[in-house]
């Protein structure tokens, strides 16, 4: 993990694309721009992992109707 330290009005640059800015400090809350392309996802980790998280269960879902599927079809009633 790189660690840096930045002022209010000090940016970080990500691949030439990408511009996170400090905005703003207070007390333990920092407030971040992120300038970034459209085609460029950006989350909060919690949202992030929400989203995994449903995607997991989505796929998991997917893949148990396809098992009854099979076992349908080698067994037809």
């Amino acid at each position: 993990m790189l660690v840096l330290s930045r002022r209010k009005g000090e940016s970080v640059i990500i691949q030439d694309e990408i511009e996170i800015t400090i905005l703003g400090v207070d007390g333990d809350n920092v407030r971040l721009g992120i300038n970034a392309p459209k085609s460029v996802d950006v989350f909060r980790k919690e949202i992030y992992l929400s989203i995994q998280e449903a995607n997991r269960e989505s796929a998991n879902q997917s893949s148990i109707g396809v098992e009854e599927l099979m076992k349908h079809l080698n067994n037809p009633k």
